[in-house]
């Protein structure tokens, strides 16, 4: 957690402390805008490609083919991150690479679990989220568009706006 205008503040500190009291660590980054396109950049990598592909993280990272697309997912989270101002680091997309490279094999999102279970899900706030703010930017995000383009019919079924059997 922290502010928005990247200040160090007496209300971040209390907030801090008070998760600390009750056994939660919190960690005050220096740019809370990186770090939360950081979780985005690894959270919408993996949820989109893990819910097109159907497979968890353990499928996702060890067939080559899959792979690629989560760096690609990546790449274009970054590429949108930078064009909005976001001072993201280069080497984000292998550090990500080498977290989920320790997660547990059989590891899903919500994402993948709402679609799977016929239920509203963050695919608008996700990868819809990325190709808008590339749009707005002119970058592109092909990958996104396919994993938004492609789910939306689950998602818009999970909403009732849209009727098909499974």
């Amino acid at each position: 957690m922290g502010e928005l205008d990247k200040r160090h503040s007496e209300r971040t500190e209390k907030i801090r402390d008070v998760f600390q009291g009750a056994g939660i660590t919190i960690d005050i980054p220096p740019d809370i805008q990186i770090a939360l396109w950081q979780k985005f950049l690894f959270v919408v990598s993996w949820g989109g490609v893990g819910a097109l592909v159907d497979a968890p993280i353990g499928v996702l990272r060890e067939v080559p083919e899959t792979r690629q697309m989560l760096v690609q997912s990546m790449k274009e989270v970054l590429d949108v991150a930078k064009a909005n101002g976001i001072g993201i680091e280069e080497g984000a997309v292998n550090n990500t690479m080498s977290f989920i490279d320790t997660l547990p094999y059989n590891g899903t999102t919500s994402l993948q679990r709402d679609l799977k279970e016929n239920k509203p899900s963050e695919l608008d706030a996700w990868s819809g989220a990325v190709c808008r703010l590339g749009r707005a930017k002119g970058i592109k995000t092909p990958l996104h568009t396919i994993i938004y383009s492609s789910l939306l019919p689950k998602e818009l079924r999970a909403q009732g706006k849209l009727q098909f059997s499974k």
